[in-house]
């Protein structure tokens, strides 16, 4: 008798031949094409056998390991006990008996949401024993006495990269969901995830450029980055958008957002419903964004001196020729915020008072304490990324947002090898993925010298250390009103290194901490009903003494921003139309250089 389909037992299905003919016919075709194409590549380049310097750090670890054979041994019983322990509930259960996990996942890990992870007791031992497993590893290479705290950040960091890759749940005969998938569609999710293999390798020219989002459904200009408004002057460097108001007057000081180049600004209006520029708009704010350009090997010298002048310098000139205001307000987001405070200690030296307030979305000024990021940052690393900058005069995109990727790579990289690959589905229409895909390109001078002087020697801290545009860089000469939002999830730029800024500017100071991560923290509107922030008036100089001292508030941090800034300048005027100043129009924003793909 045929045994009927049950969600335990799914019936199973032969393939149709004809996609399987089809499909193979593809895979050899595009295959062939595609490896020809890498090798090719390869051939051109010279390819540095480490360049993150991995082997160097694993081998300084297994060095100060075997120093104490005895540490390792006790880590290596208690591992065996607890397998002991899984075998042996593992036996029970199937028995019938219900002994509590041996070690159970968090309940926010979305790879074992399936419920045959704990309803059967194969799966559960398998998960259970990556889980031990991963506990091991981790647990071992954490408690090395004696190990560089780089290499000790190093090797802890790709640890975790190399556990997250052997999850059971990346693996088609250990995934209890793709099984059942596989089993209900005949192997034709395989097929289709060939397929979607395939597909994703051409993207990548030979390397995989896993597709997260189905980028058809998405026109910068037509269904995101939609905030009515034009663009008034341009650069080299950038576009100046001003957005058209909505309220009949405004605030007398308008407000120069600044993002980050690293990526494309329009994650600051997505869609309507969680556009912070829109938001400010509606506020009564009078809106000027950058649009940074997409550079080519043409901007390969351009600095970081040039980014200070083309970028904020020729914003507030074009600014007051546009409303005829020379005081502002003005946003920098991560990258943007430390552009900012590094021009606003440039301008205090000048006496330059331009900018009469600065809020800082994510920013990092004392990079003592970078983060994971950090593990990018050594000698080796930079002098390997010099010289491929070198070659082209830039650093390619891709690799940038690869890079952020690894930093949640279960999140960002493995939950669409199994969606894309194994279960063969097609990836879901995600407005925030199609900005995180949009990758930008940095001029190599500008880029080289943010690693090394910021990142790795840490001089923007030191009073003089670094100069620009003829004047040394002291951030403690800055006194404008400044306000600080940072996430308390964030991977890139982590809470307790922005919150040091709050020692060292000189003005009146207002940090505040928000959930989530360095993107949905920051773009949390208040209809959202999402994420809380937390407040304290004080600020003590060790981060923690503030937080345990703050309050959390439900809901979005953006309503305590706007009441912050306009209380420093309360002034309406009527409001103000894109090229009713001095400014012509140049064309519709969101403008043509966010238009430009990283792969153009």
């Amino acid at each position: 008798m045929d045994q009927e389909k049950t969600p335990e037992h799914p019936q199973f299905r032969l393939p149709d031949p004809a996609l399987v003919t089809r499909t193979m016919s593809e895979v050899a075709e595009r295959g062939q094409r595609i490896v020809t194409d890498f090798l090719r590549r390869q051939a051109e380049s010279e390819a540095v056998p480490d360049p993150l310097n991995i082997g160097g750090a694993f081998l300084e670890m297994t060095t100060r390991l075997m120093a104490n054979p005895a540490r390792l041994m006790q880590a290596q019983l208690g591992f065996w006990q607890d397998y002991l322990t899984l075998w042996q509930n593992t036996a029970r259960r199937m028995l019938g008996d219900v002994p509590a996990p041996v070690i159970a996942e968090d309940p926010r890990d979305r790879r074992f949401k399936d419920e045959a992870w704990r309803e059967n007791e194969v799966f559960d031992f398998i998960k259970q024993s990556y889980l031990l497993s991963a506990r091991f590893f981790q647990t071992v290479v954490s408690d090395v006495d004696g190990l560089d705290p780089k290499a000790a950040q190093k090797v802890d960091f790709y640890t975790r990269q190399f556990v997250d890759a052997m999850s059971p749940s990346n693996f088609l005969l250990t995934n209890p969901e793709v099984l059942r998938r596989t089993a209900e569609t005949g192997g034709e999710n395989l097929l289709k995830g060939l397929s979607h293999l395939l597909a994703d390798l051409e993207r990548g020219k030979g390397r995989l450029r896993i597709r997260m989002t189905d980028d058809s459904k998405f026109r910068v200009g037509e269904n995101i980055a939609v905030t009515p408004g034009k663009v008034v002057h341009q650069n080299d460097l950038m576009q100046l958008i001003q957005y058209s108001p909505t309220t009949a007057t405004v605030l007398k000081r308008p407000l120069l957002i600044l993002p980050p180049w690293i990526n494309k600004f329009y994650i600051l209006d997505l869609r309507p419903r969680n556009s912070f520029i829109r938001w400010a708009v509606d506020q009564g704010h009078t809106v000027f964004v950058v649009s940074w350009v997409n550079p080519d090997e043409q901007l390969a010298q351009k600095g970081f001196d040039d980014y200070m002048q083309e970028g904020i310098y020729d914003a507030l000139s074009a600014i007051e020729k546009a409303t005829g205001e020379r005081e502002i307000n003005a946003i920098g987001y991560c990258l943007g915020g430390t552009l900012l405070a590094t021009t606003l200690a440039h301008m205090a030296a000048k006496r330059d008072t331009r900018i009469k307030s600065a809020t800082y979305f994510v920013t990092m000024t004392d990079f003592e304490e970078a983060g994971e990021l950090g593990v990018f940052i050594d000698e080796e690393q930079l002098h390997c990324l010099e010289e491929q900058m070198q070659k082209r005069g830039y650093l390619e995109g891709r690799e940038m947002a690869t890079t952020f990727n690894m930093l949640r790579a279960n999140d960002l990289i493995w939950s669409f090898v199994v969606n894309n690959y194994l279960l063969g589905q097609e990836p879901f229409p995600f407005d925030l993925l199609y900005w995180n895909d949009d990758s930008t390109r940095m001029p190599a001078r500008m880029h080289s010298f943010y690693l090394r002087r910021m990142y790795q020697q840490n001089d923007l801290i030191k009073p003089g250390a670094i100069e620009l545009l003829g004047q040394k860089i002291d951030l403690r000469k800055i006194k404008v009103p400044s306000y600080l939002i940072s996430t308390r999830e964030d991977h890139i730029a982590p809470w307790k290194s922005t919150y040091r800024a709050t020692q060292i500017y000189r003005g009146p100071v207002r940090f505040v901490l928000a959930a989530s991560g360095h993107i949905a923290g920051v773009v949390n509107p208040p209809d959202s009903g999402k994420y809380s922030h937390w407040v304290n008036e004080q600020l003590p100089p060790d981060p923690e003494a503030w937080f345990e001292g703050a309050t959390e508030l439900a809901g979005s941090w953006w309503p305590d921003w706007h009441r912050w800034v306009t209380a420093l300048e309360k002034s309406q005027v009527p409001a103000r139309l894109p090229g009713y100043g001095k400014l012509k129009p140049i064309e519709d924003a969101p403008g043509s250089y966010v238009k430009v793909m990283a792969t153009d």
